[in-house]
This record gives structure tokens, sequence and C-alpha cells, in this order.
């Protein structure tokens, strides 16, 4: 297969309401994760490891932080990376034709066709569209290569789900073939069960194929340029969403619309807690469900020249630690994830927390020229317990991020921090004075 003649676009998603305060300050994709990574360099490495080499990403909240990664992450050297290809952020913007932001994936695309046709100009004939909130490690040709067989307008990835977990999808029926017959967005009840399917249509065994009789969209697509185009402009000009309108009206069109099973660790983090659960679980022992090392398909990210991190006289016990932290004599830190350049001062305790560390060094020095400084990481005698602190986060000595009360939910942003499903988020940049407890 040419690998020229796909185009591979990522849909970076709105406001990111649902990662709330994470994407107060940065897009979506942008997010840090696993301690050295962005959530944006699980599907661009995907497709650099499946060798499609042309990647827009299209944005329109707070893209600066999202555009600087890219451009210094991902170049000529990346990995064999053609120097042919390119990775690029498309934000949404205004202009005398087009008076609206992006309303939904569709739209988002439906904005851009006018670029992406000179992608197809010049031999471009599928569109590969991926999500950037998803945590999975897929090889897109095995999907491209599925798709052209079967001479499908659109391809949908699909995983095999049971019952209780299929409520939360888009569910799809198929045929002998794999093709896609009828669609439901997240039923229940009757109509739940009137989505079983027989998957060993797509090569479970019998026994699995029992136990998971739905399959559930990944909201991951492979389609013809042509389809894609005549789709947006003219049979539904003003569709937003491609799950649940675009694709099942293709169908209903007589399109032909392709499942393609994908059996492996997928998951959707695009929630605090869906977030906070799939960066813990990579520190699972001794093999968590996905991994960062991988030799034949590695995950990229941004060259960032630390120091490896250094650990004194302390308790570390399944955790992971991300570039250049220093963590002081006496703390323990276990089931944790510790990101870039964290500093945890003398004797802290920290478990069940996501600590991404911060953007930049700085020195003592530096601190003391400014009236009451704290410095960033966690001050010594701290404890935190199941949280999220953001970058650049000045946590005092004897503090308390611990959540005591077992609160669920609550919006305490002006004390830069909120609660979401139990988990402490501490807003980037916020400094807690000694003492504080929450």
């Amino acid at each position: 297969m040419r690998v020229q003649t796909v185009l591979g676009i990522i849909l970076g998603g709105g406001a990111g309401s649902r990662l709330y305060p994470l994407t107060k300050k940065r897009a979506k994709p942008a997010v840090p994760l696993g301690a050295n990574y962005r959530l944006i360099d699980i599907p661009v490495s995907n497709c650099i490891n499946s060798n499609v080499n042309k990647i827009y990403c299209l944005t329109q909240f707070n893209s600066a932080s999202l555009n600087r990664h890219l451009s210094q992450a991902y170049n000529a050297n990346v990995g064999g990376y053609s120097s042919r290809g390119f990775v690029e952020v498309l934000a949404a913007s205004q202009s005398p034709l087009q008076k609206k932001w992006f309303q939904g994936t569709a739209d988002a695309v439906r904005q851009y066709l006018w670029l992406f046709e000179n992608s197809m100009r010049e031999g471009v004939e599928d569109f590969l569209i991926l999500a950037g909130d998803h945590l999975y490690r897929m090889n897109y040709q095995d999907f491209l290569l599925k798709h052209r067989k079967t001479g499908a307008d659109i391809t949908v990835a699909a995983l095999p789900s049971d019952e209780k977990k299929a409520t939360a999808f888009g569910l799809m029926k198929i045929d002998d073939s794999g093709r896609i017959i009828d669609f439901a967005e997240k039923p229940t009840g009757d109509a739940l069960r009137a989505m079983r399917v027989d998957t060993t249509i797509l090569g479970l065994d019998a026994e699995r194929a029992k136990e998971e009789p739905y399959i559930a969209s990944m909201g991951i697509y492979v389609a013809k340029a042509s389809a894609i185009r005549d789709l947006l402009l003219k049979h539904f000009p003003e569709a937003n969403d491609f799950g649940s309108e675009v694709i099942p009206g293709a169908k209903d069109m007589g399109m032909h619309i392709q499942a393609y099973l994908y059996d492996g660790y997928w998951e959707d983090i695009g929630t605090v807690e869906a977030f906070y659960e799939a960066n813990l679980a990579l520190t699972d022992n001794p093999t968590p469900k996905f991994s960062f090392y991988d030799r034949d398909a590695p995950i990229y990210t941004m060259s960032r020249f630390l120091p490896p991190s250094k650990v004194q006289d302390s308790e570390v016990n399944n955790s992971i630690l991300g570039d250049g932290c220093v963590i002081r004599a006496g703390s323990k830190i276990n089931h944790s994830v510790i990101g870039l350049r964290a500093l945890i001062n003398e004797n802290c305790t920290v478990d069940d927390a996501l600590i991404m560390g911060a953007d930049y060094y700085e020195t003592l020095e530096e601190c003391a020229l400014v009236p009451g400084c704290l410095p960033m990481g966690l001050g010594a005698n701290t404890t935190v317990r199941k949280c999220i602190i953001d970058k650049n986060a000045r946590i005092g000595s004897n503090c308390k991020i611990i959540n005591s009360a077992n609160v669920q939910e609550a919006n305490k942003e002006e004390d830069g921090y909120v609660i979401k499903d139990g988990i402490i988020v501490v807003i980037k940049g916020t400094t807690f004075p000694d003492g504080t407890v929450i």
C-alpha cells in the first residue's frame, strides 16, 4: 500500500470540558500523559509507526502549547519520519465564508476540506480520522488494508464489548461479511439487546463471543476522501458529528460501511476519572495493560535533554518517574506517576497520585527574589493522596491534599482546585501555603 495516499486527521476536540481544569490553559491533546508524554503523542506515534506521515491535528481552544509541542517533537529525524511528511495543527478560525467555530467532528473536517482537497489533488485517496484523547497502540496499515480489500466507502474501528460496557458506546450491527447494517447510540433495555451480534464473524472464539456480543465504535474511521467530500458538502451539509449523523446517514443512503475489529487495549481518557485511572494503570505490576515500552512501535515525544531522576534515601513502589525529578530523603511514593522536573522534598507521602511536574527548573535563588515564594513541587512533610497536581504547582510544607471528607464534587477554582469523582485536581500554577489541608 502506498502510504502517500493516506492523510491522517486527528480531531483534537472542543473545549475539553470533561477534562477541565486540566484543559483550562491548554488544548485537550496537549494534556500531559504518563510522566513524559502528551495525549497527542499517541495517535501521532501510531501514524508514524504505520508509515502514515501526513498528519493534521484540528483544534480550536488554547492551541499554542499543542502547536509548540508538535513543531518541536516531530521532524524528519523521528522514527525514520519522511522529510516529505508533516504534523501540523489546524486551529479553528473565522473567514468571510465561515463565521462559526467547529460545531463537531464532521463540521471540523468540513471547514478544512478546502485544504484537504489540495492533498487529494496530490494523490490522497483515503482520510484516516482519529481522536486525540484515546490511549491505545494500533497498526493502521491493517486497518487501511481491510478498508481497501472490502471496497468500503467508510470503515469503522470497533471493539467487542459486554453488556455492561456497551451502554456507554455507539453500537453497530453487522451482517456475515462485517458490513454495518444498523447503528444505535448508547442503547439500553430492549434496544440494547436488539444490537447483539455473533462476534465470531470478526474473529472472536465462541466463548468470548458469548461474553462480548456487542460491537462498539471506537470513534476511529478510514474513509474514501471522495466519499467524505460528497457526504459533508452535498448530502449532509448541516451535519456536525460523524458518529451520530454522517456515518449512519451514509449507511441509509446505501453506502458500504464496514466494521474492523480491534482486539487490544483501548481507553477513552476524555474525563478526569478515566484520565486518572489510565495514568495510574501504567504502574500496574508486573504487566500494565498499556506500556510505553515497545521496541517495534514506540511512542514518540519531544526530546527535552533532561538529567536522570534522582532518588535520595526514599521508597518508591509501583510508580513511574519522569525525567529530571528529585525525590528527597524520607519520602514514600506508592502507585503514582511523577512528571517531568518534579521536586518532592523531605518526608513526603505520595499515594495514588498523578503529579505532572514543572515546565522549567527554578533555582532557590530565583524563588528567593519573589517575596513569600514557595518552590515548585511538594514541600517537606506534605501528604498527597488520590489527586492530580497539574504543572508548576507550589505546595508548601506540612500540607495534606487528601480529601479526608470524601467529597465527590466541588468547584473551588478560586482556591486553586476542583474535585471530580472524588479526585482532587490542583490547577496549573496554583500555590498552597504551608499547612494547607484539603
